[in-house]
């Protein structure tokens, strides 16, 4: 799963200390040019000095703007930082974390199973937690000459990927695209050929929205049985951009990027287009595992299977994992002031990078959670 990946993707994404200067100012500049606010920060910037983190790519981007404002919140405060972020995959940053080789793991699914109870072990006995930091939506991007406005369902998607629809002027999309002209044209689904969480996502949402249409199961291979493959988020999209008739499930970034078209979804309340705010309103209904406890893994049902009008329901969700407990007092007051930043004032780029940043509810929900390690 990406956002929006870059050509160094597996490299170290490592952002060093910056001086102080002699005279400060409430606002600095962060490195994308953002004004940050010092004063209104309630990140400490106390404990060690140097953080090291690595997991999903998909955040990867997000991370370089947490950081940097980070950096200018700190320098503002009179503390020197650092955080090194490697974009190594979420697996590898799971088995990381859990070897003591990292403070914290980026991830695109909550620790769970065996690799929960590693973790627990690792934090001294302690809780693992799941801290849902970044958002991102997936567009279903598609190429049909003539048609620029398009609306499809959970129950359409299920059967054009799994080849219960092979055609673009089908009844069952007729129905959802009154007074559109569809064409007498094959449907070329575009999957992902690689292990990929944006694929586990996108068939979680198909086993939740397609009123039983989609029987495969999820899983970071896609199961569906039917379309062309094409390796990551940039192969599926400029095949789609050469492909005429077909259609894929992309990051968002990457549609905007090959300038695709990407159709609106129905989730039963009427037809809503991708936007960050439809996004945001799906993850503010967002209902917690465990909704009492520190730990923010997602129902992700609450989100996929979203009915609310308006809400935009595909919606992919990357955690940070940290222990609520067990590490020494310096990297407890790092890592707290380090997400602190990150869940406040690190929201304010993210809409600029493809993502969605944390609406109210969930932010509120993740600063009782930061506050609470330790």
């Amino acid at each position: 799963m990406n956002f929006k990946r870059n050509a160094a993707v597996l490299g170290v994404v490592a952002i060093g200390a910056m001086t102080l200067a002699a005279c400060g100012s409430d606002n600095n500049s962060a490195s994308g040019g953002t004004t940050v606010n010092s004063a209104a920060s309630t990140a400490t910037c106390e404990g060690k000095e140097a953080l090291s983190a690595a997991g999903s790519s998909a955040q990867k981007n997000a991370m370089d703007a947490f950081t940097s404002t980070y950096i200018a919140v700190c320098k503002d405060k009179g503390h020197s930082v650092k955080l090194a972020y490697n974009p190594s995959g979420s697996g590898d940053g799971r088995t990381q974390f859990i070897a003591k080789q990292i403070d914290f793991a980026g991830s695109d699914s909550a620790i769970k199973g065996d690799q929960a109870a590693a973790a627990k072990a690792r934090c001294a006995g302690n809780d693992a937690w799941n801290l849902p930091l970044v958002f991102g939506p997936i567009a279903i991007a598609y190429n049909l000459d003539g048609v620029d406005n398009l609306t499809l369902g959970g129950e359409t998607l299920a059967k054009i990927f799994n080849g219960g629809i092979k055609k673009w002027n089908d009844p069952a999309i007729a129905a959802l695209n009154s007074g559109v002209s569809l064409p007498d044209e094959a449907i070329v689904p575009i999957v992902r050929s690689d292990s990929s969480g944006t694929t586990d996502n996108f068939q979680q949402y198909l086993t939740t929205a397609s009123k039983g249409a989609w029987t495969q199961g999820a899983g970071s291979d896609f199961v569906g049985g039917v379309g062309e493959g094409a390796k990551g988020s940039a192969g599926v999209s400029q095949a789609v951009a050469g492909a005429p008739g077909s259609i894929t499930y992309v990051e968002k970034s990457f549609a905007d990027q090959n300038k695709l078209k990407a159709a609106k979804i129905d989730n039963g309340s009427g037809a809503v287009a991708l936007t960050g705010d439809a996004a945001s309103k799906a993850i503010a209904g967002a209902k917690f595992k465990n909704e009492n406890s520190g730990d923010l893994a997602l129902d992700l049902n609450s989100i996929f299977g979203s009915t609310e009008a308006g809400a935009y329901p595909l919606v992919l969700a990357t955690y940070e994992i940290v222990c609520s407990k067990g590490y020494d007092a310096d990297t407890t007051a790092a890592v707290k002031s380090f997400l602190t930043s990150a869940a406040n004032e690190g929201q304010a780029d993210l809409a600029a990078q493809g993502y969605v940043p944390l609406p109210g509810t969930v932010k509120d929900k993740l600063n009782a959670s930061i506050s609470a390690i330790g």
